[in-house]
């Protein structure tokens, strides 16, 4: 079996609950993607145009900086990335996350959790600040995931 990390991004706890699942059920690593500094609830008002994300997303070029760089990417073949969609694509913490690491030969399956939006086009808006990886489209875990369930989905995938 090809050695697999769970890297995700979480605001409120929703897809930190899929990953973890996730990761139980692929016998993966699991590597949080944590900002320098933690989002509040005001921040992530997106009814506030003025609010940190709002900002964020407004501007694709923003790269908010990282609390680490200690995630085990360099040992993994496969690396299924998880955040939560923010109008309509990743949060630009993900691009940070991707630009900051070598993926050169290696797979990045992505995954998602949503209020109401699907991935769209954030497969094709990652792949620039991921130089040599291959990103696969993925699926949204929203709702209560069962190991059964994510097995079948990885099974499907051939990795």
């Amino acid at each position: 079996m090809r050695k697999r990390l769970v890297a995700y991004f979480s605001a409120s706890g929703v897809t930190a609950r899929a990953a973890k699942t996730l990761a139980e059920a692929a016998g993966a690593g699991l590597y949080e993607i944590r900002p320098q500094t933690p989002y509040t609830s005001a921040d992530l008002d997106w009814t506030d145009q003025r609010s940190r994300s709002s900002v964020e997303m407004n501007d694709r070029s923003f790269r908010p900086p990282l609390a680490d760089h200690d995630a085990p990417v360099s040992d993994c073949e496969v690396i299924f990335l998880g955040f939560p969609i923010w109008w309509y694509t990743a949060p630009t913490i993900i691009n940070t996350f991707l630009e900051s690491y070598d993926f050169s030969g290696r797979t990045i399956v992505l995954f998602a959790t949503s209020g109401g939006s699907g991935l769209g086009r954030t497969a094709e808006n990652l792949r620039p600040s991921a130089g040599g990886a291959v990103i696969r489209e993925g699926k949204l875990l929203n709702g209560r995931q069962t190991a059964e369930g994510l097995r079948a989905w990885m099974d499907s995938l051939g990795l």
